[in-house]
């Protein structure tokens, strides 16, 4: 799975030493100089991370930093900057930001922590596409099929789905049937987990938000 970086820095000599370092490390990386150009291109439905510099011109890291919040955007977010005053940071890690590095940086020192952000950025990133799979097949289930699995879960057997829902023992072996196949799981127990990664019974899935 390609790891993308995003950095956003208005000087330039600063920006291109960084680009230059993550491309020659492999990184796939884009490069932007102002809030609204980082913030009007789309962010890759993959793991990524993006290194800020706070002190833009114009709208500046904070503003940033709030606008991907109101998106829904959970991009990790290491700054580098110029400003590496002790409020600067409090402020920048309370809104957010993952990791705090300040300028002058040495090379190796910001490859090992964007290493390590990718590495948390990918592991959450699979996360949500399994939570997502999971509401995808659920979603796909009949409506007898959802109060099949309710009850299944709560510990019923077919002979009290059967009498619960007023419908033959055998229909309900076929619809737990169905109920396994969409969930894609091979024992209760999988079941079981399925529903509470999904809290059924306490909300449903929500819409997905854009990465």
């Amino acid at each position: 799975m390609e790891n993308v970086v995003y950095v956003l820095d208005a000087d330039d000599a600063s920006r291109q030493f960084v680009v230059q370092l993550l491309i020659a490390s492999g990184y796939e990386t884009f490069d932007f100089k102002s809030a609204e150009a980082f913030l009007s291109s789309p962010i890759v439905d993959h793991p990524s991370c993006l290194i800020l510099e706070l002190t833009i011109p114009g709208n500046d890291g904070f503003y940033v930093i709030d606008a991907l919040k109101e998106r829904g955007c959970t991009v990790p977010i290491l700054v580098l900057t110029e400003n590496g005053s002790i409020p600067m940071c409090v402020r920048a890690m309370k809104a957010g930001a993952r990791d705090f590095l300040t300028k002058p940086v040495e090379p190796h020192q910001l490859l090992n922590v964007v290493k390590d952000v990718l590495s948390d950025a990918t592991k959450d990133f699979l996360e949500q596409q399994k939570f997502f799979e999971l509401c995808q097949n659920y979603q796909a289930l009949t409506r007898r099929e959802k109060e099949i699995f309710e009850l299944t879960i709560n510990g019923l057997q077919n002979k009290q789905i059967a009498s619960e829902l007023g419908i033959s023992e055998i229909t309900v072996k076929v619809h737990r049937r169905r109920v396994m196949d969409k969930m894609k799981v091979r024992t209760l127990a999988d079941l079981v987990h399925a529903a509470g990664s999904l809290q059924i019974g306490k909300s449903r899935c929500p819409p997905r938000k854009p990465y």
